[in-house]
Parts: structure tokens; sequence; C-alpha cells
């Protein structure tokens, strides 16, 4: 048996964490990713970019600090290799070159700024279907803070996907209008039409954490009336009552009303009635594309 170590830093919008993944193969059978580590900073990229256009100093210094923490946690867990990737923040900041260059000068960490492409494909190398059936059609949806990736799913396969600018730091600052709503509703009107029964797939922090709330059995889906009475037990709060009442973290409690909105429209434009969780995101994709290169 065989046990290797990789991370995965993902510097999104609303956050920037590392996951820390053991890779662990025995001859004959299929590695085994199971998850050390996550550590998960609250730095709001997304609120510069999107509002002024770019980093401010107050958090390019943060995001150095959070790097230089990163860098001796990943020494400490004798990580073999690891991978960074930055998402729509930092790709529409004007500085975004600098605060690159910056953090690889300060603390040896190389960023790739990743479009929503492939974000989208990176994402595809998890399996997600390990704990659910994959010869049913779903609906994918990565919602983040900056935007939000969709794709249709045809037994396993990627058939078709696209990103869209909206995400829940863009909605929280009112920066998305009615024309790209529009837009993702005929894109999943058309793209969904003549499936009876589809379902959506959902991953992102906030999905994970109304599952959570919800209670719903691991492997199980979460309905669409489930959701629905949970996103207006959630509005009816305010965001001190959520933090206190459902355990949130000061920065998803505002950040997880967009987010059921934009899951309760996209079931309800695609038809579906449910939607499966299978706790799946970027970091642990990128955990898959790292393993595929050292072996």
């Amino acid at each position: 048996m065989k046990i290797e170590k990789y991370a995965a830093i993902d510097i999104g919008s609303n956050a920037v964490r590392v996951l820390i993944t053991n890779v662990i193969t025995v001859p004959g059978n299929p590695p085994k990713f199971v998850k050390n580590a996550i550590v998960r900073v609250p730095i709001r990229l997304g609120e510069d970019s999107f509002t002024v256009g770019e980093i401010s100093t107050i958090n390019k210094k943060r995001m150095i600090k959070a790097m230089q923490a990163f860098k001796l946690i990943m020494k400490i867990h004798g990580v073999k290799d690891y991978m960074a990737c930055a998402t729509s923040a930092l790709r529409e900041a004007n500085n975004s070159g600098e605060v690159v260059d910056k953090i690889k000068a300060k603390t040896g960490i190389k960023v790739q700024v990743i479009d929503g492409k492939r974000e989208a494909e990176i994402i595809s190398k998890t399996n997600i279907f390990e704990f659910i059936n994959k010869n049913r059609t779903f609906l994918y949806i990565d919602v983040g803070g900056g935007s939000t990736e969709f794709s249709v799913l045809i037994n396993g396969k990627r058939i078709v996907s696209r990103s869209f600018k909206i995400g829940t730091v863009r909605m929280l600052n009112n920066m998305v209008n009615d024309k790209v709503w529009l837009e993702i509703q005929s894109w999943i009107e058309t793209n969904t039409a003549g499936f009876n029964k589809i379902a959506l797939l959902g991953s992102g922090g906030n999905i994970n954490k109304l599952f959570k709330i919800a209670g719903i059995k691991e492997g199980r889906p979460l309905s669409y009336i489930k959701l629905n009475t949970l996103y207006s037990q959630l509005n009816e709060l305010s965001y001190d009552e959520r933090i206190l009442k459902f355990n949130l973290n000061p920065d998803r409690s505002d950040v997880i009303i967009p987010a059921s909105q934009i899951y309760l429209k996209a079931l309800k434009w695609s038809g579906a009635s449910e939607i499966f969780v299978p706790k799946i995101g970027l970091a642990d994709g990128m955990i898959k594309v790292l393993y595929k290169q050292h072996n």
C-alpha cells in the first residue's frame, strides 16, 4: 500500500481554502481519495473585484499571509505536490497579474487564473457518481461567488456546459440584471428539454450547508419542497439570527440566500424536483488532476 498527499488551493470569490487529501493506492485496486484536512479563510475577493475592479491593498496582504500559512500547512503534512487555482474574482480584477506575481515572489506558490470552461473541466474530474446512479440525466450546477457553472450530464458524460457571470457575491452587490437571469433560463430550458426525469447535482459550500441543515441522509436527494421551505425560513431571519439559529459562519450567513435562489430557479426551469449533493467541488477535481499527472 502507498499513501501520497496532494493539496489543492481554491481561490474563490467568497473564500480561499486549501484541501489536503490522502491518495491511497493498493496494487490491483483503484486509488482511494480520502480528505485529510481543509482550511478555509474568509477573504471575499469578489467584493473588491466586482465593485471596484481590482483587489484592494488590504486583501492582497491577507492573500499573501494566507498563502504563507497554506505553504506551512502543506510542508507539515508532507504534501507531494499542489495545485492553486483562482476563479472569477481574480480573473476579472484589473490587477490580477500583480497579485499572482506578488504571491509567487512572497510565498513561492504559483497560482493559475482559470476561466469558467477550465473550471468546469476540473470539476468534472471528480467522481460525482460514486454514490448516485450515473445512468440518470443530471443538470450539474456549481454556484460560486462570482460565477456559476452549468452542465448537462447524460450516462455519466458531460454533454454541454456553460459558465454564467452570476454568483452569490455578485448578487449581494446587486450586480446581476434580468438579462442574465433570462439567459440562464433559456439555456437551462433549451438543454434540458425532453428529459422527464432530470435531477440536479449541486456543488459548492452553500448547497453543502443547506443539505446539512436539512438533515438529509447521505446519498439521498434534497427535494424542491424542502429546499424552498428552508430558503423561506432563512430569508425570514436577519443576518445575525441566521448565524445564531443555524450555526452559520459570518461569511456564509449572507451568501446562502442568493445561492438558494439560484438552485431553486434551476430546479423550476429544468423541471427537476430534487437535487443530489455529492459534496465535491473544484478542489476535489484539482486533486484528481494532480494524481493523474504523477501517475
